[in-house]
């Protein structure tokens, strides 16, 4: 899903659908999400929900520049816990990522066919994500806010598409992944297998 994402359309639907408490970013709704530019994610922050803006693309503390996040938008839910780059945000911090579809490419008859992945009710819906905060140093007072979308194994009906797919979390499971003070690795990482929706559609994107 390295293609993007639909985000939300309006402050209704984020009220609606997710548990915030607090915005703490300018709300400029956009149709269309794409690598290393900001998104809206829910994080805990002083024990509340917090919507605010991250570069969809993980810079870890380790890196010498953002340009890491280039190259790490997606983390593998199977090994996140344990990976260098993402083990202490596994165990802290976690976030939701708000959208209403993703795009893939789909293997068809001659090529390849983009399509536009929903629920089937159409409903807005949360990635399971990890988020960082970057500083440079030495130098001017700099933070850069990251994230990174989790994925794990294509469900059996998602495998036609593609062998790997986003994880997006049941509603239930918000609060439990966003508790940053769980730091129950094994229970996270169940919800990623247990709490995850695997029922979705495809409608196919016109070529342009």
């Amino acid at each position: 899903m390295d293609h993007g994402f639909a985000g939300i359309n309006s402050i209704d639907e984020l009220r609606q659908f997710f548990p915030i408490d607090t915005i703490d970013c300018a709300v400029d709704l956009k149709n269309q999400a794409t690598p290393t530019r900001e998104i809206f994610a829910i994080l805990r922050r002083d024990n509340q929900n917090v919507l605010e803006k991250l570069h969809w693309g993980f810079v870890p503390n380790r890196a010498r520049d953002t340009s890491w996040g280039h190259k790490m938008i997606l983390a593998r839910a199977e090994t996140a816990s344990s990976k260098p780059s993402f083990k202490d945000a596994f165990r802290k911090r976690r976030c939701l990522i708000v959208g209403t579809g993703f795009y893939e490419w789909k293997s068809v008859k001659g090529g390849k066919q983009q399509v536009f992945i929903t629920l089937p009710d159409g409903r807005p819906f949360a990635f399971a994500g990890l988020w960082e905060t970057w500083s440079r140093s030495p130098g001017p007072h700099f933070l850069y806010r990251s994230c990174a979308i989790l994925t794990t194994q294509a469900a059996d009906s998602f495998r036609k598409i593609h062998h790997r797919m986003p994880v997006i979390l049941k509603p239930e499971f918000y609060e439990t992944w966003l508790d940053s003070n769980n730091l129950n690795v094994p229970e996270l990482e169940g919800i990623l297998v247990q709490g995850r929706i695997t029922r979705l559609i495809s409608h196919a994107v016109k070529n342009r």
